[in-house]
């Protein structure tokens, strides 16, 4: 987790470009360790450090979305990744959020993450009704996991009342190993496709993925067009059958007062290397500016204003 003395170091950019004066360090919040927002904070670094820039990039770990916007918003970190919708959760100043936060600005949607509900493929679970009463793995607390799971576990009537489903606050690791063993009957998660951690389960017990596309109307006039319809596609975790899920953007995010040639020579090293920075996220991604501009409610950086006019008009 983000220490609370990390607050001094992110100001460690404050007055220097990626053209002149000092290393300009930026710490950037990802997500656990092992995690893919830690894997492209990771390359990320990488990449920067390759391209002879004088940005430097800091990953921090993190519980990842929600912890992510908060520390971002205090000013413990300069750059965060976070889902969509809980970055425009943070813009609106809805819950989990207290109040909008002023400082967070958008670099670039990066990728999309896939919604994976998993169960044993030989138990009573085949739909999200199922669930009632049944133990499952939620995500951890802090991250963009939870916030999901939770919306689709309310728009199915599991969140409350007489048999709600009973949410486990539980990490990816965490969540593979309590389906493996019994000790909850369903796992939540939401990222890349494959997922590796999921990948190995998959070999390990046979698994179910359940269909959540019918979740994507209800939960975007809900709360906009952050989700989307997707699918898993056939042979990402072994012989399973396509599956439609649901789809969430990922922000790459900074805030407003990091300097705007930083931004913009960030951004430079994100484009020309994106094939890198995604192997380990998700595959057969591609970063495309169309795309990459539409952060919705999320109000795009200087930085990124500039880049995006410079290169694309």
């Amino acid at each position: 987790m983000v220490g609370a003395g990390l607050g001094a170091l992110a100001s460690a950019c404050a007055g220097c470009t990626a053209q002149s004066g000092p290393t300009c360090r930026l710490l950037l919040a990802t997500g656990p360790e092992g995690g893919p927002y830690n894997a492209f904070g990771n390359a990320l670094a990488q990449a920067v450090a390759a391209s002879g820039s004088r940005l430097r990039i800091v990953p921090v770990s993190t519980a990842a979305s929600v912890d992510n916007l908060r520390e971002l918003e205090a000013g413990a970190v300069d750059l965060a990744l976070a889902m969509a919708d809980v970055a425009e959760d943070a813009a609106l100043g809805r819950e989990p959020f207290a109040r909008p936060a002023a400082s967070a600005t958008a670099l670039a949607r990066v990728y999309v993450n896939y919604t994976h509900l998993l169960v044993p493929a030989d138990g009573a679970v085949r739909s999200v009704p199922d669930l009632a009463g049944r133990p499952v793995a939620a995500g951890a607390a802090g991250s963009g996991v939870q916030v999901v799971a939770g919306r689709l576990l309310r728009e199915a009537g599991l969140g409350e009342g007489r048999l709600p489903a009973r949410e486990r606050q539980l990490g990816l690791a965490e969540s593979a190993r309590a389906l493996r063993e019994g000790a909850v009957d369903a796992l939540f998660w939401s990222g890349g496709v494959p997922t590796p951690a999921l990948a190995t389960l998959s070999r390990e017990m046979p698994l179910r993925f359940l269909p959540l596309d019918g979740y994507v109307g209800p939960l975007r006039d809900r709360y906009g067009p952050v989700y989307s319809a997707v699918t898993i596609p056939s042979g990402a975790y072994g012989p399973a059958e396509p599956v439609g899920t649901l789809g969430v953007a990922n922000y790459l995010l900074a805030r407003a007062d990091v300097p705007r040639d930083a931004a913009r020579e960030l951004l430079t090293v994100v484009f020309e290397r994106w094939g890198d920075l995604l192997r380990e996220v998700t595959a057969g991604a591609r970063l495309e500016p169309r795309f990459a501009i539409s952060t919705g409610r999320v109000p795009l950086h200087r930085g990124a204003v500039a880049y995006y006019r410079s290169v694309y008009g």
